[in-house]
């Protein structure tokens, strides 16, 4: 089932998606003279990017502009990371965080889901974000780390600001990412203080959550050091957090936006996963991967020399008609759909079993509550920054209740 008619006003959304489309038109590379760096716009040249790290590199420490307290905090964040130091770190934390783990957790993002959708029983009208959204991959994240229940406000408090993009435009340079960094600081230093308290704790009495199993961890006779616990903890808070947080919210915008998608939902949830692929595709939440060229390579017919600036554009490439077909019509029974918002080789996003778990029983348990849930008027709605991340930010519904 294909949904290709739009009902209401255009949303900034749509708007994105059009720019993509846009660009796309460029061919497989256009250079951006504004940020100084080249873009990379077809499925094909974006998976070679990906899976080539020694030629692009994810470390981007001498192309972007550092901040003390952000170097130190992301020592464990191994997305910014080449082989060997990055299957080193990736191979420990593994052994944490499972699939055994994530699938696992399926029971409390239930009950989780429940108590936050029983808070708006009794309300016609609510927004989704604060309801469901925001809260309950925090709440999951923070009770998987061990952190107790009253202290979990603390992780809602720090992804507020941490991504809110406040500071950046529409199209971030440099100086904006420096005053971004500048801004943030604070938090980094508070989460980083936090967190490592929390890892003393748990050296000295471990229990049954992540945190303890990460300190545990050890690959030929190597453990992680508290300061890389640290990284991983925030690199959960991105992965685990605000892809899901996005996620609920597009996927709400695209079904009310294309009203036969929601229709063929309820008549057949058991296409709820492959509608939730098809949203991944349709409008990733981080369409943009930066990478570091290690020496001088032809890409998309361009020549490109040592340290030049790629930005991968998943956006784009999501929506390539030699990889897709009709990649601009949202169909949530879509079969083939290689999309590469989770990324794609080594990088591959390492929250990506527990994103997709937490929207499947989110948005399953919202058909289950809700006979109809609407979107009143998009003028409520307000958006991410999108040089940040793809998503709302506030979101307004109207629900029917069986």
């Amino acid at each position: 089932m294909t949904a290709d008619q739009l009902t209401g006003v255009p949303v900034l959304l749509e708007d994105v998606a059009d720019r993509w489309r846009q660009l796309r038109a460029a061919g497989p590379m256009s250079y951006e003279e504004s940020r100084g760096l080249w873009q990379v716009l077809d499925h094909e040249a974006v998976s070679s990017v990906l899976a080539d790290p020694a030629t692009y590199s994810s470390d981007l420490g001498s192309l972007a502009p550092t901040q003390e307290d952000f170097e130190t905090f992301t020592q464990g964040n191994f997305v910014g990371m080449d082989p060997p130091e990055h299957r080193r770190l990736r191979a420990l934390v593994s052994q944490a965080f499972t699939p055994r783990v994530v699938q696992g957790l399926a029971p409390r993002i239930e009950a989780i889901c429940a108590r936050l959708l029983d808070a708006v029983a009794d309300h016609d009208r609510f927004d989704l974000v604060d309801a469901l959204a925001y809260p309950l991959p925090i709440i999951v994240i923070a009770e998987l780390l061990g952190v107790p229940a009253d202290e979990h406000r603390l992780f809602q408090e720090w992804a507020s600001i941490l991504f809110s993009g406040d500071q950046l435009g529409e199209t971030a340079d440099m100086a904006d990412l420096e005053r971004a960094l500048e801004a943030i600081a604070p938090t980094i230093r508070e989460m980083n203080d936090y967190v490592l308290e929390h890892i003393r704790r748990r050296r000295a009495h471990p229990g049954d959550d992540l945190t303890s199993r990460l300190i545990a961890a050890e690959v030929d006779g190597v453990h992680l050091e508290d300061q890389q616990i640290v990284g991983f903890v925030a690199l959960l808070l991105v992965a685990g957090h605000v892809t899901t947080t996005a996620l609920l919210g597009n996927a709400v915008v695209t079904f009310d936006r294309n009203p036969g998608a929601d229709a063929t939902l309820r008549s057949d949830p058991d296409l709820l996963p492959r509608a939730i692929e098809e949203v991944l595709r349709w409008l990733p939440p981080f369409p943009e991967l930066g990478r570091r060229v290690t020496r001088p390579v032809v890409l998309g017919g361009q020549e490109l020399a040592a340290d030049s600036m790629l930005m991968v554009h998943l956006g784009t490439a999501n929506r390539d008609p030699a990889r897709f077909d009709a990649p601009d019509v949202l169909d949530v029974t879509r079969r083939r759909n290689p999309h590469l918002t989770f990324g794609h080789g080594i990088h591959f996003c390492f929250g990506a079993p527990l994103a997709r778990l937490e929207a499947q029983i989110a948005l399953r348990m919202l058909q289950e509550r809700f006979t109809s849930l609407t979107v009143p008027s998009y003028e409520d709605v307000t958006y991410q920054n999108p040089a940040v991340i793809i998503g709302v930010r506030r979101l307004p519904v109207d629900v029917v209740r069986p």
